[in-house]
């Protein structure tokens, strides 16, 4: 039959309109972390110039992130080029609370509300070392708080999940995220945020090659073991309240499947770390007493 050409482009219109189209939307695109420059670190006024001048960050923050850098790199909390990267390109600051915000730089653990705290900057770049992440590698923190440790890890790698158990917490800091990205943060693209139960993980979008842990638990999670790709590293808190070991934690995977966990203690014996405690979805906390 004829279809006069008029009708037939009518026809087609309406077919094109009712047909599904895949969409991508640029702005939850990946960010490359490589392709990030590093600052110039060369000197404090170097620094603040070049982020003042680039990123619009306030100088006064900029001067006090530059002292704890110097500061970070005589403990040797960091030494290869993309931690100390990731340092300086992430404004602790945005993820503080704002009575907080003139001790960001500061080596402590800070406030954020509902019972929990945000890591000293010596503590956060120590345990982003020993993950050593690379940049395509799928990385899962438990435990987002304020969500500053996920933020340096989105410097390191274009997948980073983080699951936080306080749901306020989760929506307060999701929110914050929101408004970086808005404000073109790219690297935050690259961070995907849960509220749950980080004892299970985040089994559908594993297994993970590097896995950080930010709540202290006596024992290993077995799914979270279970969720390490093999050859990962998980660096966890272990052991009682107030006193724990912070443990590098490798997967290791022979050719016949045989699993191999090995332990390190990240401090080498040195020093005790203390984290808040690693809480359940129903109340209380995680223990290895008939808990797993």
């Amino acid at each position: 039959m004829f279809t006069p050409p008029k009708l037939l482009r009518i026809s087609l219109l309406l077919l094109a309109l009712s047909t599904p189209v895949a969409v991508t939307h640029a702005q939850n695109a990946p960010a490359d972390p490589a392709n990030q420059s590093m600052p110039d670190d060369s000197s404090k006024a170097a620094f603040v110039e070049y982020m003042h001048t680039n990123f619009r960050q306030d100088r006064k923050m900029l001067a006090w992130r530059y002292d704890r850098y110097q500061a970070l790199l005589n403990n040797k909390d960091m030494t290869r080029e993309k931690e100390k990267k990731a340092f300086l390109l992430t404004a602790r600051e945005e993820f503080t609370l704002e009575r907080n915000k003139p001790r960001a730089y500061e080596h402590a653990f800070l406030d954020i509300g509902y019972g929990v705290t945000i890591s000293g900057p010596h503590l956060v770049m120590r345990m982003t070392s020993a993950l050593d992440v690379q940049p395509t590698d799928k990385v899962l923190e438990i435990g987002t708080g304020s969500g500053y440790q996920a933020a340096v890890l989105a410097q390191l790698s274009n997948q980073v999940h983080s699951v936080e158990i306080i749901e306020p917490l989760h929506e307060r800091t999701k929110g914050v995220y929101q408004k970086l990205v808005d404000a073109g943060n790219a690297p935050y693209q690259n961070v995907s945020l849960k509220a749950g139960d980080g004892y299970y993980g985040w089994e559908e979008k594993g297994p993970f090659d590097k896995i950080i842990v930010t709540c202290a638990i006596d024992h290993i999670p077995p799914p979270l073991l279970k969720q390490l790709a093999p050859n990962g590293i998980m660096v966890i808190p272990v052991g009682p309240p107030g006193k724990q070991t912070l443990l590098k934690v490798t997967k290791q995977v022979d050719a016949e499947g045989k699993v191999t966990i090995s332990r390190q203690d990240v401090y080498n014996g040195r020093l005790s770390v203390s984290f808040v405690p690693f809480t359940k979805a129903e109340g209380g906390t995680w223990s290895g007493k008939g808990n797993h």
